[in-house]
């Protein structure tokens, strides 16, 4: 596999991504500058990774959508290959609408610098497939404006068309407002898209790859990944 992460000014989890993806996984990774207008040839994934891109002005992700680099993006997601947005990745992915609903300020308007619980919730992406829809998984979460947000009829289409992929919960599994922690509607921590290769979600599964980070569970969304991959080779 090759992958390709996009620097964005003000991207400060790039070099997380590239470590987990070169060190961690041996895939051939390409740091890929928001002014170039093309991935490298033959890239099979693209990750938008966490941080401030443009300072965050406007809105989260909002001026990286026009970013030269972003036309190539999108045809990479819509040709059906691996799109994987993180934190400020998520918010890109949604500005730029390859998932739908918008991703609001925190409940309580503070930056949520923690580490929180989250389960699979649809089964239906190469970056879920491996993961026990019983297994809940340990990663740091580090945004300002993470709360998911849609209207309810997109709310219960994406949840009747299985596209919630994560939802924050409790060590044992369990839901609640005392689990979310920035109140992001009906618990949603990513989502994927109906063909299931653009994946956007809040928590950091790049800081989550060695135990000595304090949780290796992020490698689980990495693994199914490539898994996926060498089964459709």
């Amino acid at each position: 596999m090759k992958a390709a992460v996009i620097v964005f000014p003000g991207s400060n989890c790039d070099h997380d991504a590239v470590h987990a993806l070169r060190e961690i996984f041996s895939v051939e990774t390409h740091e890929v500058w928001h002014g170039d207008t093309s991935l490298p040839s033959d890239t099979e994934l693209v990750v938008l990774p966490g941080g401030f891109s443009y300072g965050d002005y406007l809105r989260s992700g909002a001026i990286a959508r026009f970013s030269p680099i972003m036309d190539a993006v999108q045809a990479h997601a819509k040709a059906g290959r691996p799109t994987l947005g993180i934190c400020n990745g998520f918010q890109v992915l949604v500005e730029s609408h390859l998932l739908p609903g918008a991703l609001l300020p925190n409940r309580g308007l503070k930056f949520c610098c923690r580490v929180i619980h989250l389960k699979v919730d649809g089964k239906g992406s190469p970056f879920t497939a491996d993961i026990g829809e019983d297994e809940v998984m340990t990663m740091p979460v580090a945004h300002h404006e993470g709360r998911y947000h849609a209207d309810e009829d997109t709310l219960d289409r994406l949840e009747g068309e299985g596209l919630v992929a994560f939802r924050y919960c409790g060590p044992d599994g369990s839901r609640g407002e005392a689990h979310n922690p920035n109140g992001s509607l009906r618990d949603i921590a990513g989502l994927m898209n109906p063909g299931g290769n653009v994946l956007g979600l809040m928590p950091h599964p790049e800081r989550a790859v060695e135990t000595v980070l304090g949780s290796a569970d992020g490698r689980r969304i990495f693994e199914s990944l490539l898994a996926a991959g060498r089964r459709a080779a």
